[in-house]
């Protein structure tokens, strides 16, 4: 049984679990001690409590000098006072030298509005800075497709380290340097681009400040709009219907599906459609591709490898090129749903509006960085026109709403156009860590029995859980499943199956984020708080549950596609659009 600590703070009594620190004692009894560097994402392994801010001092009985409330333990008996004159001082004190050292370019910064910064200095009223003479820092910004660092605006808090090492373990940020010359940055200070980073932007979205933010496009959106010789196509994939919302007032989990297709026909797209649509098409190529390895094995084919890996997640991809090059044929070669989307937009759709690729631009709206990354990939072009034009972020795509005076809240609900924007419950749930597995088992073993199934949900494929597994049965075979969500999870659990610690899979299913797209370092800030992920989660499958078609090979749209233009699963054609292959990269 857990021993309770008993203490006072602000003159209230409390009990907590023994190893609580005095900031979680604050937090039971509702007091609120700002923080800075720490940050706890209950449910992941990131907790950030480098007490290096100083922000939450507080003062407790009997203790000389002011205590740090993240790092501090709570004892038996311990009296901390939150809100003296004494501890007011200190924190505005360490503000002051915090802003001392930072661009003053709030109106035009990217998380103006989103800063902890800007809002500590908010709260504590200041409107001058007893330290503003002498030099600042001065650092090389650096910017790639996905992410750009402005090191200006850090202030070594380092929650982007923390997140980068120990929750996704790509080690791409440290901290280098001594003195004015420490930052956080890749090895030797290369760029981004070079580095081994995955631009799963879980460093954005854990930063407190514009030090680190995605690269934004939304003025290329709007001068591609505004192009009379441009076709301009819009595609929308399934975790952004769940999040958009909350940049309007909407409670977390609100699904705008029909409000967003609504906005983005206000904003001048062409043709709005659903990247629901290539979900469904990825399911056909990928469970197609899983049962033809799985048939094999089972016939004694010793060259076939299993388990099958999913190849959705850009940020995944690039780390398992990055950190486990000898399993380059092990993923499945299928592109991503965004990546299938243009190819099949800009060439199947193009030829049926009768014009040139090169006439066409494909945007996408993503949950996620690393899709800026991964459409600006070269073979996912034709002759230098890449696939995907341009892709921009659920908080992107809010801001061109914002920007265009458009009243979101008001607007009716409207549909996808056709035919691209047509879909079935399993493509939604790609947005959710098991989603795209459970999308492909509902397929998988309709084919492979020949009947169809009684139930389609697999609820044991779902859950938070960082890595599971679970077995299914399938005619005379049970599938062995895995899956992961976060890449430090992923590294985990391709360890175990690398070192034979476990029994062998079937098929892994991996998300680079936390909770899956869901909880994408594109979506609205969730500030620490995973019940928003959850409630994301919950809100996919309820719209999966609400449609009329489950099952992605039932999609009319899809089966009319491979009658006119495909052939089918696995053929000549959809292989040379809707697959790829992976490249070798090193570890610096």
């Amino acid at each position: 049984m857990t021993k309770m600590i008993d203490l006072t703070v602000d003159g209230r009594s409390v009990s907590v679990p023994e190893g609580s620190n005095i900031l979680d004692a604050a937090k039971k009894l509702d007091i609120d001690i700002p923080t800075l560097c720490h940050l706890d994402l209950e449910g992941t392994p990131m907790v950030n409590k480098g007490a290096s801010c100083r922000i939450c001092v507080v003062e407790v009985e009997g203790r000389r000098n002011l205590a740090p409330s993240c790092a501090t333990p709570a004892t038996d008996g311990m009296v901390v006072r939150t809100n003296t004159i004494r501890v007011l001082h200190a924190r505005k004190t360490v503000l002051e030298l915090l802003l001392s050292d930072h661009p003053k370019d709030c109106l035009v910064c990217a998380k103006s509005g989103n800063c902890e910064l800007q809002k500590l200095a908010e709260r504590f009223g200041l409107r001058e800075n007893r330290f503003e003479e002498g030099s600042q820092s001065t650092y090389r910004k650096d910017v790639s497709p996905a992410i750009e660092r402005d090191m200006n605006k850090c202030i070594m808090c380092r929650r982007c380290e923390t997140m980068c090492n120990e929750v996704q373990t790509v080690g791409a940020l440290s901290g280098i340097n001594r003195g004015f010359d420490a930052v956080v940055a890749p090895a030797f200070e290369m760029p981004l681009e070079e580095s081994v980073c995955t631009f799963c932007g879980q460093c954005v979205a854990v930063c407190p400040t514009g030090a680190l933010v995605e690269r934004d496009y939304t003025w290329r959106v709007i001068e591609a709009l505004a192009d009379p010789e441009k076709v301009v196509v819009v595609q929308t994939a399934p975790a952004v219907r769940a999040a958009l919302g909350e940049e309007f007032g909407y409670e977390p989990g609100t699904l705008v599906t029909g409000k967003m297709a609504a906005s983005l026909r206000r904003l001048g797209f062409d043709h709005v459609f659903d990247t629901d649509f290539a979900a469904d098409l990825t399911i056909m190529e990928e469970a197609s591709e899983f049962l033809d390895r799985l048939t094999r094995h089972l016939e004694g084919d010793t060259s076939v490898r299993l388990p099958i890996l999913t190849s959705c997640c850009p940020a995944w991809v690039k780390f398992f090129e990055h950190q486990y090059p000898d399993l380059l044929d092990v993923p499945s070669t299928a592109k991503s749903p965004q990546q299938m989307f243009g190819a099949i937009a800009k060439s199947y759709y193009a030829e049926k509006l009768e014009i040139p690729r090169e006439k066409m631009v494909v945007v996408s709206i993503m949950p996620c960085l690393a899709k800026k990354y991964e459409c600006a990939r070269e073979e996912f072009s034709v002759n230098g026109n890449p696939d995907v034009d341009i892709s921009i972020t659920t908080r992107e795509l809010a801001h061109l709403i914002k920007r265009a005076n458009i009243d979101f809240r008001n607007l009716p609900d409207e549909n996808f156009d056709d035919p691209l924007g047509a879909s079935t419950g399993a493509a939604v749930i790609f947005g959710t860590t098991g989603g795209v597995i459970e999308a492909a088992v509902r397929s998988a073993a309709e084919w492979a029995t020949g009947h169809s199934l009684d139930r389609v949900e697999f609820e044991v494929l779902r859950g938070l859980e960082g890595c599971r597994e679970a077995k299914i049965p399938v005619g005379d075979l049970t599938l062995h499943i895995g899956i992961a969500h976060g890449l430090g999870n992923a590294r985990r659990l391709l360890d175990a199956v690398k070192n034979n610690e476990v029994e062998p899979f079937h098929a892994i299913e991996i998300m680079a984020c936390p909770g899956g797209c869901v909880g994408g370092g594109g979506q609205p800030y969730h500030h620490g708080n995973m019940d928003i992920i959850a409630k994301r989660a919950e809100a996919l499958y309820r719209e999966d549950q609400g449609k009329p078609i489950r099952k992605s090979h039932e999609n009319p749209s899809i089966k009319a596609l491979y009658e006119e233009y495909l052939g089918k699963p696995l053929g000549e054609k959809s292989h040379h659009l809707l697959h790829t292959h992976y490249f070798k990269r090193h570890k610096i």
